[in-house]
């Protein structure tokens, strides 16, 4: 069990639900864009937003961004401390860090000061690409070992002066290293864990990747927070996501679609029926199961546990429900009858 912080009114670890996160990739000095942006994300399911601020416009937009927003904005820092100065006091509610990036020790205590003043909580985070060059030699490279080794350095800085408001992320873009790294941090600490993988990809190998590197972890009971990494639209980051958290259950909300992956008896345009089913699901947040079965045969037998589904014939198909047969609908009509359906429940 994992100590909690509060990130503005969102309580992460602690035994707090595990919360979803992305990251804006608008100009963040460009208020109505990031207001925007993040107002998509909010409708999507994201519930901690992250900016980035690399310079001081980006500092000061955050108040306007922050005061048309309904969730946390934590500010991304990198190198330069008068930034998260400047956020913390524009209304920041986190402060992402690398502690050795920036600057002096007496820059890292005016950060610490500034953060405890507000009550904001910072994130040590810690990335593959970046780690210290004396880590590097020590360890042949960013191992796992490193990255643990990097995170209680950082630690430690911010130990010394009395802060200790702190969440921690450990990220590399190999599920493996990923894996070692967040499980050797949580054996040896108790700090919340932001999980994820940094530079995942593309949302084919990017989400795969994500699903079985935070999947994993959070199947093994660590983890408070997450943050899928996609080069897309940030959006497709929180639906994969909160599929992700479906997964492992540990989130009902909104509908689950389950699909046979169709066979040499399938005679109705299976792929295209789940395909336009997932797409409508996106906006319901009833926590069903739906099933979109190739065969009309066996289909409500093999789908038995689930609420509503559709099971294909010969340009017709069943609507069932709970594995019982409805009524039989021409293939053109199969989707709409299942969500009239779905909205009876």
């Amino acid at each position: 069990m994992s100590r909690q912080i509060h990130v503005g009114n969102v309580p992460v670890g602690g035994g707090a639900p595990v919360t979803i996160q992305s990251m804006t990739n608008t100009r963040t000095d460009d208020v109505a864009a990031t207001v925007e942006q993040i107002l998509r994300l909010e409708a999507a399911g994201c519930e901690i937003i992250r900016c980035a601020v690399p310079d001081l416009a980006a500092a000061k937009a955050v108040g306007a961004i922050r005061e048309r927003i309904h969730i946390p904005l934590v500010v991304d820092i990198h190198f330069d401390y008068k930034l998260a100065l400047e956020a913390a006091a524009a209304g920041a509610d986190a402060v992402r860090i690398n502690p050795g990036n920036i600057g002096g020790e007496d820059r890292v205590k005016a950060v610490a000061a500034a953060c405890r003043a507000r009550n904001i909580p910072i994130r040590i985070g810690v990335n593959g690409g970046s780690l210290e060059k004396e880590l590097l030699a020590k360890y042949g490279g960013p191992t796992p070992e490193a990255l643990v080794e990097s995170a209680f350095g950082h630690i430690r800085l911010l130990n010394r002066y009395d802060f200790d408001d702190i969440c921690v992320s450990l990220k590399t873009s190999g599920v493996p290293n990923t894996i070692a790294a967040y499980r050797q941090m949580a054996q040896q600490s108790d700090y919340p864990l932001h999980v994820g993988l940094t530079e995942a990809g593309t949302p084919r190998m990017g989400v795969l990747k994500s699903a079985v590197g935070i999947g994993g972890l959070l199947a093994l009971g660590i983890g408070d927070t997450i943050r899928v990494s996609l080069s897309a639209d940030p959006v497709e980051e929180v639906y994969a996501a909160r599929d992700i958290l479906k997964v492992v259950g540990l989130r009902r909300e909104g509908a689950e679609l389950v699909s046979c992956p169709t066979c040499g008896r399938t005679k109705i345009d299976l792929i295209g029926l789940a395909e336009e089913v997932e797409e409508r699901l996106k906006t319901v947040d009833k926590p069903i199961t739906v099933a979109v079965m190739g065969c009309v045969v066996n289909g409500p037998g093999e789908a038995r546990s689930a609420d509503v589904g559709i099971a294909g014939g010969d340009g017709e198909g069943l609507l069932f429900r709970r594995g019982e047969i409805v009524k039989k609908v021409p293939q053109s009509q199969l989707v709409d009858e299942l969500f009239r359906l779905i909205d009876q429940i």
